[in-house]
């Protein structure tokens, strides 16, 4: 009997390594990998350049206190605020972790500006994480029983509906930001409208509010740009960062600017582990990739090419809702619960994800290729006929 905590219901099935796009578990078996460790392995497994620059750096140094300099911090933030426009970022080890930095920052900013209970417009069917500050900003019970009383200081609105903001602006004087995902993942890939984007940057302007934007699933080159918000042409005031950004090493990242920026100071906030010189090879050697190698017109391409296929193969099936997403994060969402289809493409082969009951999510490796993106489809189109016909 194994003496891991039961928090997971696991597949039967343990991996041993992996290459590229593939995996293979103890008896050899090989599988395409369309999760990417849920949009976690960005660089696919065993990524050569990843693989050197992470060796050398733990011949030199895994860990360094951040009472300390530590050079790789430096070089890792100046890079994302170059891509981004942002001014500061927090290291921290996880996605919740960094959405725990923004809220306690957005609080911090309330608190600066005299409103004693500072709130924040959360979204329904959101997922920010699972530790109280963030699971209580999460539009999702399954996630919340058990573990009340959840934490106060949220507001929530319907996804992508731009009057619902409004309406909060003109009955709660005590609210300071706005957080959300540009596409909700755990929510069932429901991207936010470019317009209603634009639209939430200007009321937030206008109401002296903090945008902040969890893409910790959504970045990271995962859309086709470097940030979903990019697509937008907007900047926000908080920006989260995890997943993809260590290509399997756990880093987390906060970043601010303008009004956001300079609102922590020493003492405010802190993290052990966060931004260690082993994490931050990750998330340098992990950005140089996505840079060099063209992976961001290459995701688009990609995207659009499984797009197309996938509805070119599901042309007609009754029960195919909807073919969406943008980029690599794709759901296809199905007239009735599928978590059977989890399963089903194991046993064929595939690594993919059923998220909100039924939406089939595809999550591949940004290095994936266009014969691999075909085989996917071609394993996984007709067990979805199959499924809907029964």
């Amino acid at each position: 009997m194994s003496h891991v905590m039961n928090t997971y219901a696991r597949l039967p099935v343990a991996f041993v390594r992996g290459e590229g796009a593939y995996l293979w578990d103890e008896s050899g078996k090989r599988y395409l990998d369309g999760l990417s460790g849920i949009a976690v392995n960005t660089l696919g497994h065993a990524h050569p350049r990843l693989t050197a620059a992470l060796t050398e750096q733990i011949g030199k140094l895994i860990h360094c206190s951040n009472v300390y300099q530590v050079p790789g911090q430096e070089v890792l933030a100046d890079k994302l605020c170059a891509l981004t426009g942002m001014q500061e970022v927090f290291f921290s080890n996880s996605g919740c972790e960094a959405n725990e930095a923004a809220i306690k920052l957005a609080r911090m900013y309330g608190h600066k500006r005299e409103i004693e209970n500072p709130a924040i417009i959360v979204m329904e069917k959101a997922f920010h994480g699972r530790t109280l500050a963030t699971l209580s900003a999460t539009g999702n019970r399954k996630v919340q029983v058990g573990f009340e009383p959840l934490v106060k200081g949220f507001a929530r609105a319907p996804y992508n509906d731009i009057e619902a903001i409004r309406h909060a602006a003109l009955n709660n004087s005590d609210i300071v930001a706005v957080l959300v995902e540009p596409i909700q993942g755990e929510g069932g890939i429901r991207t936010l409208d470019i317009e209603y984007l634009k639209q939430l940057r200007q009321i937030c302007d206008e109401n002296n509010w903090l945008l902040m934007l969890d893409e910790v699933q959504c970045g990271i080159g995962r859309t086709g740009k470097w940030f979903a918000h990019q697509h937008a042409g907007i900047l926000p005031d908080v920006m989260t960062l995890a997943k993809g950004l260590g290509s399997g090493m756990p880093i987390g990242a906060c970043l601010t600017a303008g009004k956001a920026a300079n609102v922590f100071g020493p003492g405010n906030h802190g993290s052990t582990f966060g931004g260690n010189p082993l994490a931050c090879t990750a998330g340098i050697t992990t950005l140089n990739v996505i840079e060099q190698d063209g992976l961001l017109a290459h995701t688009a391409k990609l995207g659009e090419h499984i797009k197309q296929a996938l509805a070119k193969q599901l042309a007609g099936v009754a029960g195919v809702v909807d073919i969406r997403g943008q980029g690599l994060m794709l759901g296809i969402e199905l007239s009735k619960p599928c978590g059977v289809l989890v399963q089903q493409a194991l046993l064929q082969g595939l690594l993919i994800n059923v998220t909100a009951d039924n939406v089939v999510r595809l999550l591949p490796p940004l290095i994936m290729s266009q014969t691999e993106a075909q085989q996917l489809v071609d394993i996984l189109c007709p067990l979805i006929r199959e499924f809907l016909q029964n």
